[in-house]
């Protein structure tokens, strides 16, 4: 039997604290917003690929 998703929601947390990287932190609201909508994206595109198949 197929599953059908019908909403998918995503939930980010984006924080100053260290994570072991050593990437550089945005240092707006604006750029962390804008690196949110770029992840939100790429996960529909993987969703709808997924959904191709």
């Amino acid at each position: 039997m197929p599953v059908i998703i019908d909403e998918v929601v995503i939930s980010v947390e984006v924080s100053n604290q260290a994570s072991g990287g050593a990437s550089q932190r945005p240092s707006s609201t604006d750029e962390k917003q804008i690196i949110v909508a770029e992840c939100v994206e790429r996960v529909l595109d993987i969703l709808k690929q997924r959904q191709e198949r």
